[in-house]
């Protein structure tokens, strides 16, 4: 039998978690409400011709990574707690991202069973494309919110 990855709501304990942290944070912060999720890891290919060839050649580059996702808003997470707290908490997704913080990530997928056989993939980037909206058919505050990533993921 396959180990499929259950990250939604409907299976025992079994979700998708993201937590963002600053650089000194313990914590960090837990984001809620998270709509989708959709981790990128595109490679670059550098492609050319030969006179002797009949077909390109290609050779893979660096990398692009990024999380992208939508979430509704929730106003602490948002725009941060007021109260003292970390820096994540402190400054909420908007802050982090007006302020161009470099966060660090873990995204944590589910698992088949009971949420605790999961895989996690980490990594650091800065927090962009926040668009909220808002609708009379979608009465709700929501937002797309990309992480660009810096470097490589790592799972664990």
């Amino acid at each position: 039998m396959a180990n499929y990855i259950y990250p939604a709501p409907g299976v025992s304990n079994v979700e998708s978690t993201l937590t963002l942290k600053v650089s000194g944070d313990t914590t960090g912060l837990v984001v809620p409400s998270l709509q989708d999720m959709t981790v990128n890891n595109s490679n670059d290919v550098f492609t050319w011709t030969q006179l002797d060839e009949g077909a390109k050649k290609q050779v893979a580059t660096t990398s692009t990574n990024s999380v992208a996702m939508n979430l509704v808003l929730e106003q602490n997470t948002f725009f941060g707690a007021t109260a003292s707290g970390e820096v994540a908490q402190t400054k909420g997704i908007f802050g982090l991202s007006k302020d161009k913080q470099l966060v660090s990530f873990d995204l944590y997928l589910g698992d088949e069973s009971d949420g605790t056989a999961g895989k996690t993939i980490s990594g650091t980037g800065y927090v962009t494309g926040l668009a909220p909206t808002v609708s009379a058919d979608a009465p709700v505050w929501v937002s797309p919110i990309t992480i660009t990533v810096t470097g490589e993921y790592t799972v664990a």
